[in-house]
């Protein structure tokens, strides 16, 4: 068996049962803490691969293992990597108290309905977005993917970052700070979990599914679920497929340029990506902050005029949508196709301008598809009868980028 033994923040390590061990496996500090049985091989976890290796020998020799590791080993941990490895019967998995439910306990918060995002290792701006989209999030950090970093990505957001560092050790810290504060120090290497919070809604409503928000029941809502000035809105069967193009997910940065009501940034936002509205009229700006709001979602709001305005967006988008017209549009595509790493869906209710749409799109290397939606409502008529009252068409355009360049866009 592979005895693994997480060493929580709740108190000394308990390696009861594993005095027999021939090999222990872990890290430094924890190798440190611990009386390894005498005569057994220490071995520093370091890279995973060679230490693995150093197991399998035991394995096949059927000489007992032990593993070392932080909190809760099979939530973000080793368990994964072993139990691919050896195969889960091997494993006598003994869990600690997590760095996550430690941090939240010191909070003094419920975490049910927090989304765990890990930035050790992987690219930061996955957890970013979803701190932004998410009024409660834990962070679990890494080299280049701390405090600071963090705080400088969310800086302007309307959160509060919960550092806890050191935590179960004589040293411990937690520590509430602006993603501004936060940005501007140098944290060292103790810290273990970063908690990113909406302090409005830190509570949160009772749940019966943990983690991230149950996914709407619907999507593409009718017109008369938002706000509006004259009918001006994305309609629903355009909305449809246009959500479909753009494939909104959590980690993902949606930008909504001309948003008008903002309806798709909402439903975007609804479906768990980070969003960005970019709107020129002021009037335009509170609608979609209210529609926002009364959908219960975060959406940013940048009031300019595309594509000017997009100079000063730092984060390159995953998925763009592009409403309105005007003289500007061809430019406005242009300027989110170069930034956009996935797709660029365009909306178009003049023929006319389909051609420079298309070749703005396809200029900044992405293939394009597109259709002409045509759709009849069902409209009563006097002597309760039915008719069919056609909206009007809308051309809409998608431009994807081929997976072999959709890495490392506008870095």
């Amino acid at each position: 068996m592979i005895t693994v033994i997480g060493a929580g923040t709740d108190g000394p390590v308990d390696v009861r049962g594993a005095e027999g061990a021939a090999l222990v496996v872990g890290g430094r500090r924890h190798l440190d803490a611990v009386k390894v049985p005498e005569g057994a091989e220490r071995v520093v976890l370091g890279p995973l691969a060679p230490a693995l290796d150093t197991v399998a020998a035991y394995v096949a020799e059927e000489r007992p293992v032990v593993v070392l590791a932080s909190g809760d080993p099979g939530f973000f941990g080793i368990v994964r990597a072993l139990a691919e490895r050896f195969g889960p019967e091997r494993l006598d998995v003994r869990p600690g108290v997590s760095s996550v439910a430690a941090a939240f306990a010191r909070a003094g918060l419920p975490w049910d309905d927090a989304v765990v995002v890990s930035a050790h290792g992987r690219d930061p701006r996955t957890a970013v977005n979803v701190c932004r989209a998410h009024p409660k999030v834990a962070v679990l950090t890494g080299p280049g993917a701390g405090p600071a970093e963090l705080g400088a990505a969310l800086r302007g957001e309307r959160r509060t970052l919960v550092v806890a560092s050191a935590l179960g050790s004589a040293g411990e810290s937690v520590e509430r700070v602006t993603p501004g504060e936060a940005a501007g120090r140098d944290w060292g290497p103790a810290v273990n979990v970063v908690l990113c919070l909406a302090e409005t809604r830190a509570l949160g409503p009772v749940r019966t599914v943990a983690g991230l928000a149950e996914r709407p029941a619907g999507w593409a809502l009718t017109e008369t679920e938002f706000a509006h000035r004259d009918s001006m809105i994305t309609k629903f069967e355009v909305r449809a497929l246009a959500l479909a193009r753009l494939g909104p997910r959590p980690g993902d940065l949606v930008w909504d340029v001309g948003a008008g009501s903002g309806s798709v940034a909402v439903e975007c936002a609804r479906l768990g990506a980070a969003t960005v509205a970019v709107e020129r009229d002021a009037d335009g700006v509170e609608r979609v902050r209210a529609n926002a709001a009364a959908h219960g979602v975060d959406v940013r709001v940048v009031h300019g005029e595309a594509p000017r305005v997009l100079d000063g967006l730092d984060d390159d988008p995953d998925a763009v949508f592009v409403g309105g017209g005007g003289r500007e549009l061809p430019a406005v595509v242009a300027a989110c196709a170069r930034r956009a790493r996935r797709t660029v869906v365009v909306a178009l209710a003049a023929l006319d301008r389909v051609p420079a749409a298309r070749a703005a799109l396809t200029g900044a290397g992405l293939t394009c598809d597109g259709v002409l939606l045509q759709s009849s409502r069902l409209a009563p008529l006097p002597g309760d009868v039915t008719r069919l009252a056609a909206a009007n068409p809308v051309f809409l355009l998608w431009g994807v980028r081929p997976p072999a360049h959709s890495e490392g866009v506008g870095e």
